[in-house]
């Protein structure tokens, strides 16, 4: 009895020992069903990822030219669209129209003194030849013809510089734009070269974007850009290369890159944002994003063979498009990948290619 137990141990054993595990029938049925792709060739647009302040793209003061004088009306506020020539804000004109009347009035004068020096050096001229006059009274009134036409002038010049006074007794924008800062107080009095707006011209904003200087060399004027609004759900707004900064911040590496967005999207000023700029145009190999395996802080791909197995194979990925991802390393264009559920898979399965290979 004794001897049947002890051989039936060892039989056991013994198949036990032979024994590779699942049967190839075993393995079969708990195959998975998967569907494969090949990688696929994209042209797509090599892009930076970066961020920035969004900024006036020129932003002009608008400020008083006269002093002394009192601000009667202030026309805009801030968030208002002005035209070039617009009036902004008026100021007295009271003592600056009076003045003006007083010029006027020293013109006149002027003119008169000029007609009897001239009448008087007309009649020394006809005279010269007869010796009526002598030769000192002569000049002399010729003297007070040339001095009475300076004064004229003189007189003349000081009348245009007060007509541009009383020009600027009205403030007017310096171009189209928009005000985005007002300190023109109803009744103040202004001195010249006091601010009263700040006007972002034509009303254009642009991304001043910081760009890490390794790809300075390959940023260009004109190269494409965009940005992605501050808010969830705002549309992404498009610009170009406008300027690249000449210098780089000894302290972050960085230089800015001047990006110009369209004027009609009118996104807001002192906003930091994130967007990218497109360098230029490469081929890309690309599976689905659905296709990638992330574990242990690594992304994988399976990839079936001849023997219908599911191998792991280690990846590194670039750029991504909608739903698609780059393949830098790790597979070929031939490579049949597994399309999705990756992550049910182990190294070397054995699985049920669903279809063909797209």
């Amino acid at each position: 009895m004794r001897s049947a137990h002890f051989l039936m141990a060892l039989l056991t054993g013994a198949a036990l020992a032979f024994s590779g595990g699942p049967s190839r029938a075993q393995e079969e049925a708990a195959a998975l069903t998967v569907a494969v792709v090949k990688p696929t060739e994209r042209q797509w647009p090599e892009s930076v990822p970066t961020s920035g302040w969004l900024r006036p793209w020129h932003e002009a003061i608008i400020a008083s030219e006269t002093s002394g004088l009192r601000i009667t009306d202030v026309l805009v506020d801030v968030g208002s669209v002005v035209k070039k020539g617009q009036t902004l804000v008026q100021l007295s004109q009271d003592s600056v129209l009076a003045d003006l009347r007083k010029q006027e009035a020293a013109v006149k004068t002027a003119k008169a003194n000029l007609a009897n020096a001239t009448a008087d050096a007309d009649r020394a001229r006809q005279l010269r030849q007869s010796g009526a006059l002598s030769d000192q009274s002569i000049v002399e009134r010729l003297t007070t013809e040339e001095t009475a036409k300076a004064t004229l002038e003189s007189e003349e010049a000081a009348l245009e510089s007060q007509k541009i006074k009383v020009e600027q007794t009205k403030i007017v924008a310096v171009d189209d734009g928009l005000i985005t800062s007002r300190s023109a107080q109803l009744g103040a009095v202004v001195s010249s070269g006091t601010e009263l707006f700040r006007l972002v011209r034509q009303q254009r904003v642009e991304w001043q974007a910081e760009v890490s200087a390794r790809y300075l060399p390959r940023i260009k004027e004109g190269l494409r850009a965009s940005i992605v609004g501050p808010s969830p759900g705002d549309k992404r707004v498009e610009g170009t290369v406008r300027l690249v900064g000449p210098t780089v911040s000894t302290d972050t590496g960085r230089a800015i890159v001047y990006v110009a967005l369209a004027a009609e999207d009118h996104p807001p000023v002192g906003i930091y944002v994130t967007g990218q700029i497109d360098l230029q145009t490469t081929n890309a190999l690309t599976v689905p994003e659905t296709a990638l395996v992330f574990r242990d802080g690594l992304n994988y791909l399976f990839a079936v063979n001849k023997d219908q197995r599911a191998t792991r194979l280690r990846v590194e990925t670039g750029r991504r498009n909608a739903s698609e991802v780059e393949i830098l390393s790790g597979i070929d264009q031939s490579t049949k990948v597994v399309k999705s559920g990756g992550a049910f898979l182990s190294d070397n399965a054995l699985v049920r290619v669903e279809g063909e290979a797209q």
